[in-house]
């Protein structure tokens, strides 16, 4: 299976990650700004523009590096045998890089100061175990598509899955060590402390090991194969009908006097000429 160049996919995880921090964190600049102190509105803002812009990002990146744009993914991934870890290795500094990065973004669009730092603390054994639940639960989706050759409906299912979430655990679902690094940087609704962010990191680690087990569990044949498909499928070639090799999976369309064209006469009798 045939992947795109390290460096394009480096590329794609840092811009993935970076939009990700950008719509999660100005999303809640933007719910707080239109719904002050109505708290739940806000959240119900922060976890619908969340889940619809992860739906488009992976969709946009998935196609290079999977659109991954969190370190648990890929570290899963690399466990599975669905990419190398050394792979996964490289990933994990630009997901990091691009969730900072997003978060100084979204401070910039809102006329926030460049960097701030969060002093919103929520680590308790609570937020603790919904980080697990919600890490885990993450796991299970984009595998158990990709395990069921369903990975085409995976953009939709963790952007719901995300959404949903947001409300239905004590931690509102950061599940991703790059981002909770990224939210740090960012002293606005959705921020987290920094002495707060080990302990999701931790949490998420743990999701991440409790996710793997049960996923061995349900699919216990999950192959590298498959694996490779998380979080979408992304290949650096495929074929076109007549089999010859194209560039970024994307189909060739035949044009007059092209390979396509030339295959097909190729198959005709010479006796019958070109049909009219």
């Amino acid at each position: 299976m045939s992947q795109a160049p390290l460096p394009r996919r480096l590329l794609a995880e840092f811009l993935g990650s970076l939009l990700l921090a950008a719509l999660v964190i100005g999303s809640g600049i933007a719910a707080q700004t239109l719904s002050p102190g109505a708290t739940g509105l806000e959240l119900f803002e922060n976890a619908a523009a969340t889940a619809a812009g992860l739906f488009a990002i992976i969709l946009m990146f998935g196609p290079v590096s999977g659109g991954h744009f969190n370190p648990v993914v890929s570290f899963a991934d690399a466990a599975l045998g669905g990419i190398s870890w050394r792979d996964a290795a490289a990933y994990l500094p630009a997901q990091v890089a691009g969730c900072v990065a997003g978060a100084v973004t979204a401070n910039l669009m809102f006329a926030r100061a460049v960097v701030s730092i969060s002093a919103k603390h929520r680590a308790t054994p609570g937020h603790f175990l919904g980080e697990v639940v919600a890490t885990a639960g993450l796991l299970l989706v984009i595998f158990a598509l990709a395990r069921t050759g369903r990975s085409r409906a995976a953009p939709a299912a963790v952007g719901a899955y995300i959404g949903a979430a947001y409300f239905f655990t004590s931690s509102t679902s950061f599940a991703n060590p790059a981002i909770t690094i990224g939210r740090m940087f960012s002293d606005t609704f959705a921020g987290i402390a920094p002495s707060s962010a080990p302990a999701y990191i931790a949490a998420q680690i743990a999701g991440g090991a409790v996710g793997l087990l049960i996923i061995k569990l349900l699919y216990p044949r999950i192959t590298p194969d498959e694996a490779a498909t998380a979080v979408v499928p992304h290949l650096a070639t495929g074929a076109d009908h007549d089999g010859q090799p194209h560039p970024d999976g994307a189909p060739r369309r035949d044009r007059p006097g092209g390979a396509g064209t030339a295959n097909a006469r190729s198959k005709q009798s010479p006796a019958s000429g070109p049909t009219r």
